[in-house]
């Protein structure tokens, strides 16, 4: 695995390796240099060979670094001479870091092709509100301004089947670990929230649409809709990351002829009533009952809250919840 190093003037590194870790979950092979007024360049040197050789695997290193000329590219610069298989990006950013974080991944990927690879992301990642502020793009050619136009009903794209990159239950719906870690782990080309309650709420609809990643666009659709869209040819070339404020919200899609047999359980936010299981799942007797009948249906799940962490057992999580509500009608 490509080591990456973060190195920054003050505590910049050091934040947005924590940063990182919450999107993304603590990651191995990541080490932090920072710059700090009483040091001199030889000082910050001896900390950079330092956390490189904490390395187990020193021959593809990838150093992200916070700005082009200061003291710490000049010396990482240096650094790479002679280390042909190193590199450096400057411009350190989340959206840069979490990218590096999902190309390692990849084992064949090197600190070269990485380094290649985010630079685009890190600039996809510099975004501005209210958006007409944003520079003009280039003008489009003829052929590329001509708009596409609906595709008419009964058309057969692909085999003509919606393809499902993931499922994943999460009270949040489309929120930073969703946007960056998983939709990087999955790699869907579009992000579909099913949701009632969302799709009738203009606010929120807008805010979940706005917060899609760079390329990957975001529908809102209510839970009839996406049992259409199942069995709609037109979506044969599309794969979706399809993503539930519920467990009730999945079983009635299921039930609305949705094929689905996979989910992940990302978070389940306490309400009155409900009984905490563990840090982001609360459930009650309905959302008990719920999962209970989806198993049933042959759905199988996963309980994790970014793609690195170790999925939690269902069972074990049904178990303490019966215990933990069993508890609080006693008292």
């Amino acid at each position: 695995m490509v080591g990456i190093v973060l190195a920054s003037h003050g505590d910049l590194a050091a934040g947005i390796r924590q940063t990182g870790s919450m999107v993304f979950g603590d990651q191995e092979n990541v080490a932090v240099v920072s710059l700090k007024p009483s040091m001199g360049p030889a000082d910050f040197r001896a900390e950079l060979e330092k956390a490189v050789a904490g390395f187990e695997d020193q021959e593809q290193v990838l150093f992200l670094v916070d700005l082009w000329g200061g003291t710490p590219f000049n010396q990482i610069s240096a650094y790479l001479k002679g280390h042909d298989t190193w590199a450096l990006v400057t411009g350190l950013n989340l959206p840069m870091l979490v990218e590096a974080y999902s190309a390692r991944f990849d084992a064949s990927q090197t600190a070269h092709d990485i380094a290649k690879h985010i630079v685009g992301e890190a600039r996809k990642g510099v975004r501005v509100q209210p958006e007409d502020l944003e520079p003009a793009e280039p003008a489009a050619t003829a052929a590329q301004a001509a708009p596409k136009g609906a595709i008419p009903p009964g058309t057969v794209l692909g085999d003509g089947h919606i393809k499902i990159a993931a499922v994943r239950i999460d009270t949040r719906l489309l929120h930073g670990q969703v946007a960056t870690a998983w939709t990087k782990h999955v790699n869907p080309t579009r992000i579909i929230v099913v949701s009632d309650g969302v799709a009738g709420d203009t606010l929120r609809k807008t805010m979940i649409t706005q917060a899609a990643p760079p390329g990957v666009p975001a529908n809102v659709v209510p839970i009839k809709k996406m049992c259409e869209v199942f069995k709609d040819p037109r979506f044969g070339e599309t794969r979706a990351f399809l993503l539930f404020e519920s467990p009730e919200d999945l079983l009635a899609c299921i039930e609305g002829g949705a094929d689905i047999k996979d989910a992940n359980i990302g978070s389940m936010a306490h309400s009155v009533g409900k009984v905490v299981v563990n840090k982001v799942i609360s459930m009650d007797q309905t959302d008990i009952d719920t999962i209970e009948r989806l198993k049933s249906l042959g759905v199988k799940f996963e309980v994790r809250k970014v793609p690195s962490d170790s999925s939690e057992n269902i069972d074990d999580l049904l178990k303490k919840a019966k215990e933990e509500l069993a508890k609080a009608n006693q008292a």
